[in-house]
């Protein structure tokens, strides 16, 4: 017994020393940690810090694109996605009564009841609502918010926005997620070249906060604030932009060319006020996009064809060797050793002609005889490069190409001359006629106006217009200019076509061939048509360069038709929209609209309708709040004009719109425009009839040609001829 309690004695002591050591092992532990702040090698503070930060991200924007008069071409924006939980552990965030949830969806977005509740029956998770549920605006996600459904809710991101569709779309570009970096960058044109200056910065807030992401009482936040891009101005204008854009379209769809490119700019500063191309694409879309990479108007050197006719006279004139009364022999120009160089079938054989009329005539012969005859070929050698026909531009978007000059052979030389054998690009035809144009002095041509912080509105950078080179005097491009004006009121000049009511046009014609997989590009439409054309003559303040290769014509219709349908209507337009006085209009007058606003909207409709416009009238109102186009601006031939009252604005029917009518009518009534495709408009997101509300988005589809196949242009054997 007595052992029996000296063991329990001895184990009892043995537990109060082991649990003794223990406590002062705890004891110890404890003061080491609040002493040091440290635990198994890391600090106790970091780690608590750690567990209780929480971060949000503060979404920059990227800069915007605008155009000259700072409307938008490309922004970020704001856009709510419609999706709807299935899912019952969500309770009670799920959609416990898909029935009602359908009828009073259907009120709100464009999607009929049955297809909702389909959609809301389903055994998933979580669904979206096809491209009905995209792209909402705020009003509309307030408006579904205010009717409480259970298990609606909406994703927000930054989008990038192009309000207008197709428009210059090589020009602008687009954008991209980078699959490795997941940022933002610009794939082509003004979106790459300024991707440094565009790209935002995203900001920080981090904060103390429970699992749930709540800031815990009296924590502190960091944040860094985010970093918006620059905005960028372009040279580029909106309005000469959509006349160009629905010229284009109408010769896509009429003609089915392979290509087109097209270009306005003012040649006193160089500024580019239109650049446009087919086959485009959809710069959000992307649709299109595989038709072409390249935008035309930079980076496709070819043979010009007769338009460069206009650079080799400049260069006889500037030396005194063109003499317009001097005559020469028609037919064909012999060059020892090689092909003769023949005017094309229209030109009459044998004939004895002045120069003058050789250029109204577009003859082959007269040009290649006074070039190399007279001015001689190292000297038109020279003024190839004073016209900067040899090298790039410099002109402020990526990719740029030059051509090449063929000028090893004499025969090359001469067809140089006439604008074969030797390739070069439309904007550098733009900036040689710039030099005819604004009096000698040759202007660099440019697309950036200015770059601007958005947080300040100051501008931080500014183009200023730059002189690539004073290849002739003011004397020499007046005296081009006249005889070229002669193209296009001769007896026998190419150029009749290109005649605009009210304003004198100078301007050169020109048809080359080009080379296909089958050969040399013979007859009908195989060839690329096109113009260089300035006005007012006197002192021009557009030039325009259309070209459209291998239309398709049918019996009666010829090359020059689907170019002055381009040309035409956009330096007429354009003038009268830049307020250029006509010299003269026989037959018509030029009529200005009036201002109707807060007038009655039954007079006003009356008045204009009486003088043979058609009027489409905006709102429910009985008195005029606002109208498309502003008083005192020219109205143009077959421009709708949009009137809006107060009172709730509700939808017409668009079909058949043009894109210029549909842009009106979108700033008239506030809208957020989306126009996909081009030509005319096919279908709208809003219903005939239904309310419109200012910052709504307004989706537009716009009608297609057929489908274009791109062929590639190669070089051809310099043996080839040129035809205008």
């Amino acid at each position: 017994m007595q052992l029996k309690q000296k063991n329990m004695k001895l184990g009892a002591a043995f537990l109060f020393v082991v649990f003794g050591l223990l406590f002062f092992a705890l004891i110890a532990r404890f003061f080491y940690i609040e002493a040091t702040g440290q635990a198994g090698g890391e600090v106790l503070a970091a780690k608590i810090e750690k567990k209780y930060e929480k971060q949000r991200v503060l979404e920059a924007k990227r800069g915007s694109i605008l155009d000259t008069t700072g409307e938008v071409i490309a922004e970020d924006t704001a856009s709510y996605t419609l999706f709807a939980v299935l899912d019952e552990k969500m309770k009670p965030n799920y959609v416990a009564d898909p029935k009602r949830t359908a009828k009073e969806l259907a009120k709100v977005i464009d999607m009929d009841e049955a297809h909702i509740y389909a959609l809301l029956t389903k055994d998933k998770k979580q669904v979206e609502f096809g491209n009905a549920g995209k792209d909402i605006s705020y009003e509309v996600k307030s408006n579904i918010e205010k009717l409480k459904l259970p298990g609606i809710a909406f994703s927000r991101e930054n989008k990038r926005f192009y309000p207008n569709g197709v428009f210059a779309s090589h020009l602008i570009g687009y954008v991209e997620k980078d699959e490795k970096t997941n940022e933002i960058i610009g794939k082509m044109g003004i979106e790459k070249f300024l991707n440094k200056e565009l790209k935002e910065t995203d900001g920080k807030l981090t904060f103390d906060g429970d699992k749930w992401g709540f800031s815990l009482p009296d924590s502190k936040e960091n944040v860094i604030s985010p970093i918006n891009g620059k905005n960028v101005t372009l040279t580029i204008d909106k309005k000469i932009q959509t006349f160009l854009e629905d010229s284009m379209s109408k010769v896509q769809e009429k003609y089915d060319p392979e290509q087109i490119i097209a270009i306005v700019s003012n040649p006193k500063t160089g500024e580019i006020l239109a650049m446009g191309q087919r086959p485009t694409f959809h710069p959000k879309t992307k649709e299109g996009l595989t038709d072409t990479w390249r935008n035309l108007a930079i980076e496709e050197p070819y043979e010009p064809g007769s338009t460069m006719k206009i650079f080799t006279l400049a260069a006889a004139v500037e030396e005194g060797v063109f003499n317009p009364n001097d005559t020469f022999v028609s037919g064909s120009y012999k060059i020892k050793g090689a092909k003769p160089i023949n005017d094309h079938s229209g030109m009459p054989s044998g004939e004895k002609m002045t120069f003058l009329e050789g250029i109204q005539r577009s003859s082959n012969v007269g040009v290649v005889t006074f070039a190399m005859d007279r001015l001689g070929e190292d000297k038109l050698r020279d003024y190839l490069t004073k016209f900067g026909l040899d090298r790039l531009t410099g002109i402020d978007l990526p990719f740029e190409r030059t051509g090449t000059i063929q000028y090893k052979y004499k025969r090359d030389k001469a067809m140089t001359s006439v604008g074969q054998a030797s390739s070069i690009t439309a904007i550098q035809q733009i900036q040689a006629a710039s030099a005819i144009a604004n009096n000698g002095k040759m202007m660099k041509p440019y697309v950036i106006k200015k770059l601007t912080d958005p947080s300040t509105n100051k501008t931080i950078q500014k183009t200023t217009p730059t002189m690539a080179g004073q290849p002739i005097s003011a004397e020499t491009a007046k005296k081009v200019r006249e005889y070229l004006g002669t193209v296009l009121t001769a007896e026998h000049g190419t150029g009749k076509k290109y005649k605009i009511d009210g304003y004198e046009v100078a301007g050169k014609t020109g048809t080359a061939q080009f080379s296909t997989s089958d050969g040399i590009s013979r007859g009908g439409g195989n060839y690329i048509f096109s113009f260089l054309g300035m006005a007012p003559l006197d002192d021009p303040e557009l030039v325009v360069y259309v070209a459209v290769k291998k239309p398709k014509l049918k019996a009666g219709e010829v090359g020059s038709d689907p170019v002055a349908e381009i040309f035409n209507p956009v330096m007429k337009s354009s003038l009268q929209y830049l307020n250029i006085e006509p010299a003269h209009i026989p037959n018509q007058t030029s009529e200005k609209i009036s201002d109707y606003t807060n007038q009655p909207v039954k007079s006003a409709v009356e008045n204009l309708k009486k003088s043979g416009y058609e009027v489409v009238t905006i709102g429910k109102g009985t008195t005029v709040i606002n109208q498309a186009p502003k008083a005192g601006t020219v109205l143009l031939e077959g421009e709708k004009i949009i009137i809006r009252t107060e009172g709730d604005m509700l939808a017409p029917d668009l079909t058949g719109w043009s894109l210029r009518d549909v842009m009106k009518l979108a700033s008239i009534a506030k809208l957020k425009l989306n126009a996909a495709g081009n030509g005319y408009v096919e279908s709208q997101n809003f219903k005939v009839g239904a309310i419109m509300k200012e910052a709504d988005y307004f989706l537009v589809n716009l009608k297609k040609p057929g489908d274009i196949v791109q062929e590639e242009m190669e070089p051809k054997d310099k043996e080839d001829e040129v035809v205008d």
